[in-house]
């Protein structure tokens, strides 16, 4: 993929579309171009974060860790999906592992480069306080619709 082709890419992301094309440019050349295998973990939940990722191409599991040792796949990414960002703006442990479903070809943020950004382009902190707003209301319906059918369970089994 050429670098033209990755700054196409990166204006794609809504976290992204505002930031002037020389900027996306500089952004696309300065991230480093990963590839992973199928079943290769991009990051691991409760690794320290330092760095957020882009998927250009393949799809990864979105997978967390129970307090009964099992795992939960709790989504499923693909092509111009953004994760990584919560561990490098919240400095917590990453929150889930992110694991190839097929060949995944990533672009690698730094979280410096990751803060000069946001620092440089206000809208892109608006931004990504929009993305985590609809992450957490996807992630509260489906728990909401799992409660609901957690107590139908439990009323059929009285």
């Amino acid at each position: 993929m050429s670098l033209n082709e990755e700054v196409e890419l990166l204006r794609k992301i809504p976290l992204f579309a505002n930031i002037e094309p020389s900027k996306l440019k500089l952004l696309a050349f300065t991230s480093e171009r990963l590839t992973f295998q199928d079943g290769q973990d991009l990051c691991v939940q409760g690794d320290i974060g330092d760095a957020a990722f882009v998927v250009v191409d393949g799809t990864a599991d979105v997978i967390i860790d129970l307090p009964d040792g099992s795992k939960l796949t709790v989504d499923q990414i693909g092509r111009n999906a953004f994760v990584g960002e919560i561990a490098i703006l919240c400095e917590v442990p990453r929150t889930a592992t992110i694991t190839a479903t097929s060949k995944l070809e990533t672009l690698r943020i730094s979280k410096d480069l990751f803060f000069r950004l946001v620092n440089e382009f206000p809208t892109m902190a608006v931004e990504i306080m929009r993305y985590q707003a609809h992450r957490q209301d996807a992630t509260n319906q489906l728990l909401t619709a799992a409660n609901n059918r957690l107590r139908e369970l439990e009323n059929g089994a009285a």
